[in-house]
């Protein structure tokens, strides 16, 4: 069985002009890091020209959809009939970006099915962890 998720998905950058670009993006989850889903901007829908990766939490991803979730960098809420809304905010400014919760709920059900919502400390190795830690302070 496979221990990571990836779904390509397909945003719709908020811009201050009426046009609203689509930009592809990626949906991440590995069952390593059972509580965080990374979503990933190719470079060319970047303001730096890179690739641009947020993280947070699957659980954020999972409430936001039913009610405004989210007070630091990463904030969900529903939006209309079957949109999300994502913002990203950041020093250089806010992105915000609508996204299908059609993929969005497909998405978590698949990432339910690799771990479970609950079990995910099942999933930690909180020895090795801490030994991976330790290793560089002797």
């Amino acid at each position: 069985m496979s221990t990571v998720i990836e779904q390509p998905v397909e945003a719709r950058l908020v811009a201050a002009a009426p046009r609203m670009p689509n930009i592809p993006a990626m949906l991440h989850y590995d069952r390593g890091d059972p509580f965080a889903v990374r979503m990933t901007f190719p470079a060319p829908a970047t303001l730096e020209g890179v690739d641009v990766c947020w993280t947070f939490s699957r659980e954020l991803l999972t409430a936001g959809m039913r009610e405004p979730e989210g007070h630091g960098d990463v904030r969900v809420r529903p939006y209309g009939y079957d949109r999300t809304v994502l913002e990203f905010h950041a020093p250089e400014g806010t992105a915000v970006v609508h996204v299908r919760s059609g993929e969005l709920r497909s998405f978590l059900r698949a990432t339910s099915e690799l771990v479970p919502v609950g079990a995910e400390h099942l999933q930690l190795d909180l020895d090795h962890d801490l030994a991976e830690l330790m290793r560089g302070t002797r």
